[in-house]
């Protein structure tokens, strides 16, 4: 399968050394934003076309699909040209930053008949699969999820500590995780979304903190810090209390809530939840299926980001 990738920044290169495990998968054009790192990432990773183009890599002969990992304010628009030009889409999370925008997609989606998904990482990693597949067994159920993300980004960096050409945004890119993540693992939109947030920076213009609040009809709540102020240390940190046992997830590790470790052999092909999302997007194209995590899947996700984005509005600002 020819495919290609949209954006050569930080999570442009753990798509492709994701890929780099999955056999049959060929990347024939990276299209990214700034000439000379593009350059050096397509050269690094033996990527035959390169460009600052979409229209270009768009046109490269037998190409099948397209991920974007670019700046989030490129989703939709990209995100579009990739479907109307026939291309099977994976976007980054967030596919966009408005709801509006979101169910403009799932419309374009269906009027192409392309397969479309949003990178919700989370979905993969085979930590919370682990908590998911106790769920679907009945073994257990979510009653609460304390989530802390934390960052020290007092200046427009980005995952690799280079300079970012946007601008990140703690709702709409890292809430995004969790909402999606809570409502995926009890299987319920939330009935009751509420954001606080911290001052805004002087330069970058967006909140440094925020504190979220959610339930979910059946009554699980889950409770979500987000800061860019956090010196260390850094991530995701997850809480599931559950009506049988307690559990710790951080990225691809697991631990029960005395710190004993769980073996997560056998829970998925690799450790890598980016590898494991992309596995399935391909899978998904070759199969003729939807995904995990399409855009009509990850939509309530979006649904809850704007009730919280309108909490916030409707708020006095700090």
């Amino acid at each position: 399968m020819k495919v290609a990738l949209g954006g050569q920044g930080a999570f442009g290169t753990k798509h492709l050394d994701g890929i780099k495990r999955i056999p049959g998968i060929e990347v024939i054009s990276l299209a990214g934003g700034r000439p000379e790192s593009t350059q050096a990432v397509a050269e690094k990773y033996g990527i035959p076309h390169w460009t600052t183009d979409l229209a270009e890599t768009l046109a490269q002969p037998g190409l099948e699909a397209v991920i974007l990992a670019t700046p989030t304010q490129m989703h939709f628009a990209q995100a579009e040209q990739v479907m109307r030009a026939g291309k099977h889409v994976e976007v980054e999370i967030p596919i966009c930053d408005s709801l509006a925008d979101a169910e403009k997609l799932l419309k374009i989606q269906h009027e192409t008949g392309v397969i479309a998904m949003g990178g919700h990482t989370r979905r993969f990693n085979p930590s919370h699969q682990y908590i998911h597949n106790k769920i679907k067994a009945g073994e257990l159920n979510v009653l609460q999820m304390d989530v802390q993300t934390y960052f020290f980004r007092r200046t427009n960096m980005n995952a690799a500590g280079q300079a970012r050409s946007w601008t990140d945004h703690l709702l709409w890119h890292h809430a995004c995780h969790t909402v999606d993540l809570f409502q995926y693992q009890t299987g319920e939109t939330a009935s009751v979304a509420h954001a606080i947030e911290g001052p805004m920076h002087p330069e970058l213009k967006i909140a440094m903190d925020m504190g979220i609040l959610m339930k979910v009809p059946s009554g699980a709540i889950c409770t979500l810090s987000l800061s860019f102020n956090n010196d260390g240390p850094f991530g995701t940190f997850f809480r599931y209390i559950c009506d049988n046992g307690t559990y710790l997830a951080y990225y691809d590790d697991l631990s029960n809530g005395k710190g004993e470790k769980i073996d997560l052999t056998g829970v998925a092909v690799s450790f890598d939840g980016i590898e494991l999302q992309d596995r399935e997007f391909f899978s998904a194209i070759e199969q003729k299926r939807e995904p995990n995590s399409s855009f009509a899947q990850v939509l309530p996700a979006m649904r809850t980001l704007d009730a919280l984005d309108r909490s916030l509005n409707g708020s006095p600002r700090a």
